[in-house]
């Protein structure tokens, strides 16, 4: 078992970013609380990209990274993902390596397709091809990073000479991340040697999808150590076991429905993954188990309690998982900002500190 790196998860959910007349009051907080990350010593930072979304809405994630850049020194920082879809790949390409340059190099660079129907519907965009527009527009990507020029003829993106610039401050490139929940996305990490995410499934189901992606990383006989491996969850820290789950309750079982009905109420609606092989109950809950604090906890999505004790389920998910880069997500739904933060600064003092 590696030694175990941390990060700070982020979202801005449409509940948070309704409650101030500017956003950038919001971001100007959330910048705060990465500073303070970095001085508890979490090595990383990730956002998530949405588009037309309850989930999260830094929609251009990487000029709010460049702002994180910029009042930070240390901690790498990266998108979790970028919707590969819905970018131009050329664009995309130089924007993260403008933002590998303003950060010195600390750019992680996350891909991924996309969960959500409706946020496709919205763009125009194909829902079911955007595997196949994913894979183009990555390869793309990689191209732009370490060619002089690129000529591309795909089903997508055409383009003849196109002088992408600058390179990446990282050579040959920023490390790329593949958030995978499906065999064929962990098959396509494994084969292109990326690293690879996860943070949806339970723990059970995780642990064979990441030793699923092991094995056929061996098959392909990479060069070089393993890729990293990436898990987030819900955290929240309090001084004992019952102050946390008082805090923490509420808002973590309200968490996934806060702001679906007012994007169910539009005209085009709510849609989600129509794949039922991703989206399993055995995988993700039926509805009745996700209406259980106790599920959450039983089965990792959630880890909530002391110090010690959060150390102690910590160890536990790495032994059973083996991921090396743990994500903890503090904002939990509507979570006093002051329990966010004491979180946040008690799994730094007292589990980040235990495990260097």
């Amino acid at each position: 078992m590696g030694k175990l790196a941390f990060g700070l998860w982020d979202s801005f959910g449409i509940h948070e970013m309704s409650r101030s007349a500017v956003a950038a009051d919001i971001y100007e907080q959330h910048i705060r609380e990465v500073q303070l990350a970095e001085s508890l010593g979490y090595s990383s930072y990730f956002i998530i990209e949405h588009q037309n979304s309850h989930v999260g809405q830094i929609t251009a994630p990487s000029v709010y990274l460049c702002a994180v850049a910029q009042h930070t020194s240390r901690i790498r920082i990266g998108t979790m993902i970028y919707q590969l879809p819905l970018h131009n790949p050329l664009r995309l390409a130089q924007d993260a390596a403008m933002l590998d340059h303003l950060s010195r190099g600390r750019l992680e660079f996350g891909a991924g397709l996309g969960t959500h129907e409706h946020e496709f519907m919205r763009w125009n965009t194909s829902f079911a091809e955007r595997r196949a527009m994913g894979d183009e527009a990555l390869e793309i990507i990689l191209k732009a990073w370490t060619e002089e020029t690129v000529t591309y003829e795909g089903k997508y993106w055409q383009f003849d000479e196109a002088l992408p610039v600058p390179k990446p401050y990282q050579q040959p490139h920023p490390p790329v991340w593949y958030a995978a929940h499906s065999q064929t996305s962990l098959e396509y990490a494994a084969k292109h040697n990326f690293h690879v995410a996860q943070n949806l499934d339970v723990d059970e189901v995780i642990a064979e999808k990441f030793e699923l992606y092991r094995q056929v990383w061996r098959q392909y006989a990479h060069p070089g150590p393993m890729p990293h491996m990436f898990l987030m969850r819900a955290v929240h820290v309090a001084e004992t076991d019952e102050i946390a789950r008082a805090e923490a309750e509420r808002p973590l079982l309200e968490s996934e429905g806060l702001g679906v009905r007012g994007i169910a109420q539009t005209r085009l609606g709510f849609r989600g993954n129509p794949d039922t092989v991703t989206r399993s109950a055995r995988a993700r809950g039926t509805p009745e188990q996700r209406a259980s604090y106790d599920w959450w906890i039983d089965n990792g999505l959630a880890l909530v309690g002391s110090p010690g004790t959060v150390r102690k389920k910590l160890e536990e998910h790495q032994r059973l998982i083996g991921y090396d880069v743990f994500c903890a997500n503090h904002r939990i739904g509507t979570m006093p900002l002051e329990q966010v933060v004491k979180s946040l600064k008690l799994f730094g003092e007292e589990v980040i500190s235990a495990f260097a």
